[in-house]
């Protein structure tokens, strides 16, 4: 067997967009029917059906199974509303138009559906970097998170990463999706993503790490984690 490592290259950001909507629109259809699929109806129109048409096609060339073509017609005559803007940005505002739609007519308990649909998404993904290291044959110990990790790393996320004994300290000054939701004033529905996201992936990649994220971006303006496996674990 040979000792070279096997270049998995990450998922693209339009693949991991649409699997973040097929999970947000899953947890809001189960919790509340028809009304749920007309709200997310709504919030892909707000949005926008070319640019959430651009993001489905490439998600589908990407090899995503998605659910966001169920929700734009395609007889749509919609121009692109933001030509010039990043995937990353993309998928600030789509997340974004999909919380408000849930949480402005159902309150906390809409934000709790929301952040089911966060959860579910990142333990996905926690699950296939897992998988990742296991093709190298490595464990799903926290020396291999990091090196495994799904999601490219765009320069336009400034942070650091400092390695300790069974603990990774991570923290990121610049994070395009919480400029995008700082930018279009929608902090209440983006910081619902915030919350969620990584000590799901945590979870999902080893279900004995522990996460603890203190402070963020949008409350204080930087992101600051400890990520905590032992491992003897």
């Amino acid at each position: 067997m040979s000792d070279k490592k096997t270049f998995i290259p990450p998922l693209s950001m339009y693949a991991i967009t649409a699997k973040l909507f097929t999970h947000l629109e899953r947890s809001v259809v189960s919790k509340y029917g028809e009304k749920g699929k007309a709200l997310i109806q709504q919030a892909v129109e707000r949005f926008g059906y070319r640019d959430a048409e651009e993001i489905a096609k490439t998600a589908t060339v990407d090899g995503e199974n998605h659910t966001l073509f169920d929700y734009i017609p395609s007889n749509h005559t919609a121009e692109s509303k933001y030509k010039d803007l990043t995937i990353y940005a993309l998928m600030a505002k789509l997340f974004a138009q999909l919380s408000k739609a849930v949480v402005d007519p159902y309150g906390d308990e809409g934000k709790d559906t929301v952040r089911e649909g966060v959860r579910t998404f990142g333990e996905e993904r926690g699950r296939g970097i897992a998988q990742r290291a296991r093709v190298n044959g490595e464990k799903n110990t926290i020396l291999n998170y990091l090196s495994n990790y799904d999601m490219g790393r765009s320069d336009l996320f400034t942070y650091t990463s400092e390695f300790k004994l069974e603990e990774i300290e991570q923290n990121f000054t610049a994070c395009p999706f919480g400029q995008q939701w700082a930018d279009d004033s929608m902090h209440e529905y983006g910081i619902l993503y915030c919350e969620m996201i990584d000590p799901a992936i945590a979870r999902g990649y080893n279900p004995k790490f522990e996460v603890e994220h203190d402070q963020y971006v949008l409350k204080q303006g930087n992101c600051h984690f400890r990520f905590k496996l032992k491992e003897s674990d």
